[in-house]
């Protein structure tokens, strides 16, 4: 029976607060998924960090133009730490003002070390997805809320090792950078070569300064290759003085290189046949990584070639995506945490990740040769 007087005060209030309940919600549902960079996007010789927020905002807007998260869109930011650890951990403050969920690649370990000295994971409630560089030392112990998407530098060293008894090397001469990081390094490559066995390790100690030295101690231990272990820069620098020298055979390098720096640095026909490890497939591959290419075509139309920078920041970035629409209920920085620790092995672009035995995603390792034209060959 229809009420000619219309409804009662009562319903009137509850189709109010109905409403308003409609209006509140869709709001909520509606606010922006936050997530970041903290790099040195001034400061370093190198663009990686840059190139990383390249990837990241690609993955980004390729997410908010599939529809987001749940309905909600991604929001971006970013902060520049110069390359300075305590300008890092100010960012980190700075940052946590504005709720992200996750933080994408730290890069520096200075920074990295830095964030797990001040226990910034336990002061702050937060995911950090990935680190640049993959130290052993980041991993063990690590932090139940940092997750690595690259190999670590002890699978990346193992690698090598390996690739030189394939091809019949029986004595490798290691050039590393006189630090504790190298120094840490040469002794995986020890060990990595006692494991494997046949193989024999010699290390030469050298500060940049005098890496022309270096080089020729590297030449009087006759050695069928070198691998040269240190940051980018000296990584290349030592390129140029151990051709100058006259060290015809392989030259592998573990650092995170573009062919394009170490032949600003040593030259073309320096660069020639060195051979730089891997940590994810070719960005430029005419079979594979196509989701990536699209997403980078779309943001950044006017790129022609990709780096493994920009992939690592385009992985990183839909691995925390895809960990955000596996949760079920409240999207936290928890519930993120363990969305990826429970969702078991994904590829993202044909590139395999599972955290389901541990927060090291990865074990990919390759290892490219830089060609005659200075392009890398897979």
């Amino acid at each position: 029976m229809n009420n000619p007087a219309g409804p009662g005060p009562i319903v009137r209030w509850l189709e109010r607060c109905l409403m308003a309940w409609v209006v509140l919600g869709t709001s909520a549902l509606a606010q922006d998924i936050v997530l970041g960079q903290i790099g040195p996007f001034t400061g370093v010789p190198v663009p990686d960090a840059r190139q990383i927020s390249q990837g990241a905002r690609a993955a980004v807007a390729h997410v908010n133009r599939s529809g987001g998260v749940a309905g909600r869109r991604i929001a971006w930011f970013e902060l520049d730490d110069t390359l300075s650890p305590a300008v890092f951990a100010e960012q980190f403050d700075t940052a946590m003002q504005r709720k992200p969920v996750a933080l994408i690649s730290p890069w520096g370990s200075g920074a990295v070390q830095k964030m797990l000295g001040d226990k910034l994971l336990d002061r702050y409630d937060l995911v950090v997805m990935n680190a640049v560089p993959g130290s052993d030392a980041f991993r063990n112990p690590g932090h139940a809320r940092l997750f690595h998407v690259r190999a670590s530098d002890l699978q990346k060293l193992s690698k090598i090792v390996l690739h030189a008894r394939a091809l019949s090397m029986r004595k490798l001469a290691v050039l590393y950078q006189n630090n504790p990081v190298g120094a840490a390094g040469l002794e995986d490559v020890v060990r990595e070569a006692a494991r494997i066995g046949g193989i024999e390790v010699q290390g030469v100690a050298v500060a940049s300064e005098n890496l022309a030295s270096g080089a020729r101690e590297v030449v009087a231990l006759g050695a069928d290759g070198v691998l040269v272990l240190g940051a980018p820069p000296f990584a290349a620098s030592s390129v140029a003085q151990l051709r100058k020298a006259g060290v015809g055979q392989t030259i592998f390098l573990a650092a995170d290189m573009s062919p394009e720096f170490l032949i600003r640095t040593a030259g073309q026909e320096a660069a020639r046949g060195v051979g730089i490890v891997q940590i994810y497939p070719d960005p430029n591959s005419k079979t594979g990584v196509r989701e990536f290419q699209a997403a980078m075509k779309a943001t950044f139309p006017e790129l022609e070639a990709y780096t493994p920078a920009q992939f690592e920041g385009y992985v990183s970035t839909r691995v925390a995506v895809e960990g955000l629409r596996r949760i079920r209920g409240d999207i936290t920085p928890g519930a993120l945490a363990k969305a990826l620790q429970t969702m078991g092995e994904i590829a993202v672009d044909g590139y395999r990740l599972n955290f389901g035995k541990g927060n090291a995603g990865s074990q990919f390792v390759n290892i490219a040769v830089i060609d005659a034209k200075g392009r890398l060959r897979y």
